[in-house]
């Protein structure tokens, strides 16, 4: 094969990694952790400032185990009882107290944290104190990447950021065919490691149905189907569990998510349908582990074509990524996933993303739709053709046609979504209508339970 299956599996353990909330209030709280170790006593304000992407990411949803969101609220938490140690996980130490005691630090207007303009799509700027201590901490080009950490004006981390827009994200001259070759080829004990993902992954689906969060969008699936108003069909279930995940992510369940490329709901849209298709055709663990391989390489090969954060809404190319993944289940022919993927780029393109928010469950029940369908056509061998929009003949210019529209004129639609959300007052509990950009805002209304 084209590629060093080492250099492949070094790839997938870097970008598939669990991670306890959305990663963008994570990454937040990760940088208040982090300055908040270095206090002799307990933090006492926080100020700072955070990239426009990464703060369209975090003001609207939930953090786990609160019940709210806000950017203010994540350096809280993360302030006083994250665990910097944990990483993208920081969340996972956090108790009821320290909730409280964040949420009257933010309501007594202690911590303040405004959006700006960054060279750097996901960065991160906090100062905080605590006694007589001050500590300031820079995250950039990476969720958990500390670029610069300074205490009591002590210089102790100050190195260029690697961005998440450089090339250091992608391999030179990778293609689909590669990934291909390298999930149906490489050793399954070099591969194992993916059923992880799919154990995460799945009992996250469970709890989304198990529980109503968010916009119970899983759970009002199933009760049309309960209803008879929707067949109980492998369409339906491969939705239902993918949906149900990102229902659980977004509304603030205490259950990681395995990730891709530095998301959750990217890592549940290349893992659940796959895992779902798995267990209709009841393959074997070394077959889900080689199609869990292949869906997360061709979501990650996709994605590493264009910024991390950008107005497009990457679950849409990750669910391509599980669209090879099914592709490889039912025929393992490179040709059925080459016309799915070209399907999915004549069909979904273009999707907005509008920040994290409970109506990401949503989106994701359309790119899984897409995905599934898309396969349904490939493998009757219908494909999107050259002379449909964007969509050529050989599916790698189709792909870096879609990855164009992101990074060159998405980036003038990136800046009105921002805009817009940065504007508009937020109807919260008490019928007071503010701006999310100092205040953390309850989310009753969208009836979460975590």
């Amino acid at each position: 094969m084209a590629m060093d299956a080492q250099v492949l599996i070094q790839w997938l353990k870097k970008e598939v990694s669990p991670a306890l909330g959305c990663t963008e209030p994570v990454a937040i709280a990760f940088a208040a952790a982090a300055a908040a170790q270095h206090l002799s006593e307990p933090v006492t304000a926080i100020t700072g400032h955070v990239s426009r992407n990464l703060y369209k990411n975090a003001m609207g949803v939930t953090l786990p185990g609160t019940h709210s969101c806000g950017v203010e609220l994540a350096a809280a938490v993360g302030a006083i009882g994250g665990d910097p140690l944990a990483g993208l996980e920081v969340f996972r130490s956090i108790e009821p107290q320290h909730v409280a005691d964040a949420r009257m630090m933010v309501n007594e207007g202690r911590v303040t944290i405004e959006q700006k303009e960054t060279p750097e799509f996901l960065h991160v700027d906090l100062t905080l104190k605590g006694g007589n201590d001050q500590c300031r901490v820079v995250v950039s080009g990476g969720h958990t990447q500390i670029t610069y950490l300074c205490v009591n004006d002590r210089v102790e981390i100050d190195r260029p950021a690697r961005p998440s827009h450089s090339n250091d994200n992608r391999l030179p001259d990778f293609t689909l065919r590669d990934a291909f070759e390298f999930a149906d080829s490489v050793d399954f004990e070099d591969i194992a490691f993916m059923l992880e993902a799919a154990k995460i992954n799945s009992a996250l689906s469970a709890e989304g149905r198990r529980v109503r969060y968010g916009l119970n969008v899983g759970g009002t699936l199933q009760d049309a189907i309960s209803q008879g108003l929707m067949q109980d069909d492998l369409l339906n279930r491969i939705v239902i569990n993918t949906t149900s995940a990102s229902d659980a992510r977004m509304g603030g369940a205490t259950l990681p998510a395995m990730t891709n490329f530095g998301s959750g709901n990217q890592g549940i849209a290349a893992t659940m349908p796959v895992v779902t298709v798995a267990q209709h055709l009841q393959v074997d663990d070394e077959a889900l582990a080689r199609s869990l391989a292949l869906s997360h390489l061709v979501a990650i090969s996709i994605h590493a074509r264009y910024t991390r954060l950008s107005a497009l809404c990457a679950v849409t190319t990750a669910a391509m990524g599980a669209a090879a993944g099914m592709s490889w289940l039912f025929a393992r022919d490179f040709g059925v996933l080459e016309r799915a993927v070209s399907n999915m780029v004549g069909d979904i393109s273009g999707i907005i993303c509008d920040g994290a928010s409970n109506t990401c469950a949503m989106k994701v029940s359309t790119a899984t739709t897409s995905a599934f369908r898309s396969v349904l056509l490939a493998r009757q061998r219908i494909r999107a053709g050259s002379g449909d929009g964007i969509v050529c003949e050989d599916v790698e210019d189709t792909i870096n046609n879609l990855c164009q529209l992101v990074t060159q004129p998405m980036k003038h639609t990136d800046v009105a979504i921002i805009d817009m959300m940065w504007q508009k007052p937020l109807r919260v509990s008490g019928g007071e209508a503010r701006r999310t950009s100092t205040k953390e805002r309850d989310v009753n209304d969208a009836e979460v339970v975590a």
